[in-house]
């Protein structure tokens, strides 16, 4: 299935406190570069997402509750991706959110889209050096 929509902007990444060891702004002018086209062409071209549902999203102002991060820990770019509440039909959050399949299928596709972005984000445009490789304060076995 294929999603033909317009690539909407990509999430704005606040820098934090400490924001160097998180590369936030970094991360950000990448998506900006093109990190974020790349990414969402190519989830849309495979999401089970319909028109109808994404434009909940957009309804919703989901994209923007994006969250990406350098972890340092695993060597690559993390992400927090945003989700409908388990109560959204208490709060009645959108008319056309009416099922849980569909607020499971806008759930699903979005953490895909957070996964397409970060590997894109790590293999693509990452080119800081990491202060640890993963796993080398391990013990070897003989």
């Amino acid at each position: 299935m294929s999603l033909n929509v317009d690539v909407p902007p990509p999430p704005t990444l606040d820098p934090v406190e400490s924001d160097e060891s998180y590369h936030r702004v970094d991360l950000g002018e990448f998506l900006e570069a093109g990190a974020w086209e790349s990414a969402f062409t190519t989830w849309a071209e495979h999401t089970a997402l319909t028109e109808s549902e994404f434009a909940v999203v957009v309804d919703l102002e989901m994209i923007q509750q994006f969250d990406f991060f350098w972890d340092d820990f695993v060597s690559r770019v993390g992400y927090h991706a945003p989700g409908l509440p388990e109560d959204w039909r208490e709060r009645e959050l959108h008319p056309a959110l009416d099922s849980w399949e569909t607020a499971s299928t806008i759930n699903a596709s979005l953490a895909e889209l957070g996964s397409r972005t970060s590997t894109i984000l790590t293999e693509e445009y990452v080119d800081w050096d990491t202060e640890s490789a993963v796993g080398e304060d391990l013990p070897e076995f003989e």
